[in-house]
């Protein structure tokens, strides 16, 4: 007997439904007398609620005098309290099936944690203990900074960090944020004693951000919050004046020589934006088309079509001064010059003729559907306030996202990537074997060479 027919599956791809309107949930919002924002939000999905607290003091405050101040101490912080040792913090996390975490970047220091609501009270109280009582233990802070030494070795074998430090070298000359991580001498040299005044200067409730976002009742919670944190008394930190960045005219080539190497990592960027910029949704969208998403056409260009690389991608990278827009891909070292060949081409395409409706479409679609995605976990969603209130955007920012993405035209794309992707002044890194990339990189502008600890070779 014959097999029975098979009816042929549709070539044609169902249209999309219509996209699900979002129910925000209300916020309450409180300035403590001792200047600490407070940001509440009820979600009630899970019975556990996630927080994080953020002081605007990172690495930049403390570039002039140890770079990475701002790393250690938020790592040392996390072990031992006035009244509570490493080993009775992670007693008491696991009581409260509780996790924390502390850490620090370029503006801001923090410390973040999440556990099941009916423990909140102690789980608040943990967290105040940690930002107002750390007693930076002595054998702890010793054996923070041999990991931390250990790391930073591991770091100058790696040719994606060893192209990020030059990247940011060649953008941002004196300025804090020219400096990604300390030397391993510099790292030697901290002494514990930093550490503390860098603490007790920077982690003040004057200016610093609260969000708690969970399966709690707002007043209660707001209650618990005046009880925990609003005796907290300390100044505020002063700011300190950085200077400019580089602002580097025409293309140059920064050459990070790691011999023996058979792939090379290619990081070139420009200067950009910062979030508060009226082209941040411009530009958001074009990097997106251009390299933000796995279907942009970077990616199309050099994995799928090319072969020359796994994953490129492209990046916008606001800070709270200044902002810079890069470009990255690993590739085989007998590609390095094809590579940046049609990085550039896809660059200055972006900045020449509009996207079609169809490419344009597609990218909004991406953009709208991520961000609804990053909203559907307390998480996500402590993260996006978080964005919000830290960077002083407005008050709607979130409820008017989509509706901003799905309103931006071809030329509004044209226009961010003619002032933002600046591939005429773009600064080029390339980490590799010297011997089998430098006259590839010679062809896209004057080129100097380094070591892995940024001598010139």
């Amino acid at each position: 007997m014959s097999a029975p027919a098979v009816e042929p599956l549709s070539p044609l791809v169902p249209a999309l439904e219509a996209e699900r309107a979002v129910v925000w949930p209300a916020r309450t919002t409180r300035t403590l007398g001792n200047g600490l924002q407070v940001v509440l939000v009820e979600s009630h999905t899970i019975p556990k609620f996630n927080g994080q607290l953020l002081f605007r003091s990172g690495n930049a405050a403390a570039g002039g005098e140890a770079p990475g101040l701002a790393d250690i101490t938020s790592t040392v912080a996390r072990t031992g309290t006035a009244r509570r040792s490493s080993r009775q913090i992670e007693e008491d996390l696991r009581r409260m099936g509780a996790d924390l975490g502390t850490g620090a970047g370029s503006d801001t220091s923090h410390i973040s944690f999440s556990g099941l609501t009916e423990f909140s009270a102690d789980l608040l109280a943990l967290a105040a203990e940690l930002a107002q009582q750390a007693s930076f233990p002595a054998e702890e802070f010793e054996r923070e900074r041999r990991q931390w030494i250990e790391g930073l070795k591991i770091e100058r074998a790696t040719p994606g960090f060893l192209a990020g430090e030059r990247l940011r070298r060649a953008l941002f000359g004196e300025h804090p944020y020219a400096v990604v991580s300390p030397t391993e001498a510099e790292a030697q040299a901290y002494a514990r004693e930093q550490l503390e005044r860098f603490y007790r200067t920077h982690y003040s409730p004057a200016g610093a951000l609260l969000v708690l976002v969970g399966d709690f009742a707002a007043a209660p919670m707001l209650e618990q919050v005046e009880k925990t944190f609003g005796g907290w008394r300390a100044p505020s930190p002063a700011a300190r004046p950085h200077p400019a960045p580089l602002r580097p005219r025409g293309r140059r080539v920064h050459v990070v020589h790691m011999p023996g190497t058979v792939q090379t990592q290619i990081l070139l960027g420009n200067h950009a934006i910062t979030r508060q910029h009226p082209d941040w949704f411009r530009l958001s969208l074009a990097n997106s088309l251009f390299g933000g998403a796995f279907s942009s056409r970077l990616v199309m260009n050099i994995r799928e079509q090319k072969g020359y690389t796994y994953s490129p991608r492209s990046t916008v990278n606001p800070l709270r001064e200044h902002g810079w827009f890069s470009v990255s891909a690993a590739v085989r070292n007998d590609v390095v010059a094809a590579t940046l060949t049609e990085v550039f081409y896809e660059l200055d395409r972006m900045r020449s003729v509009p996207v079609g409706e169809d490419e344009l479409a597609d990218a909004r679609n991406y953009m709208t559907g991520v961000f609804s995605l990053g909203l559907a976990t307390q998480d996500g969603l402590t993260g996006q306030l978080v964005n919000v209130y830290l960077n002083d955007l407005p008050q709607d920012y979130l409820e008017t996202y989509r509706a901003k993405i799905r309103a931006l035209t071809a030329q509004d794309v044209l226009a961010a990537a003619q002032r933002h992707f600046d591939s005429g002044n773009a600064q080029i890194v390339v980490a590799g074997d010297r011997a089998q990339i430098e006259a590839q990189a010679a062809l896209f502008g004057e080129v100097t060479v380094y070591d892995a600890h940024g001598a010139v070779l």
